[in-house]
């Protein structure tokens, strides 16, 4: 069994009435280059000052860089997403 880092990606949509099409581009979205390993496992619209909350679990800090990195870049995601705060776990204590 492999440990993982929870992370978590709270955002704000600068199109309201695309928070589905954001969690439907990034459900299952996972790694595929060698030496990465991460996931994102969840990711649902919230009510409050966010609008959206994504759980990602990862093995390196890089890998979380990744993900938020795809966020920000991918065309469709980064005209759909004004702001992210990124937090993540201390402990690599995440079962997988």
């Amino acid at each position: 069994m492999k440990i993982y880092y929870r992370g978590y990606i709270l955002m704000r949509v600068k199109v309201i009435g695309k928070e589905w099409d954001i969690v439907n581009r990034l459900k299952g979205k996972k790694s595929t280059e060698a030496g990465e390993d991460w996931e994102i496992n969840y990711a649902t619209p919230i009510y409050g000052g966010w609008d959206l909350i994504v759980e990602c679990k990862f093995s390196k800090l890089n890998d979380l860089d990744k993900i938020v990195t795809f966020c920000r870049v991918d065309p469709e995601l980064s005209s759909w997403i004004e702001e992210t705060t990124t937090l993540t776990g201390t402990k690599n204590d995440y079962p997988s």
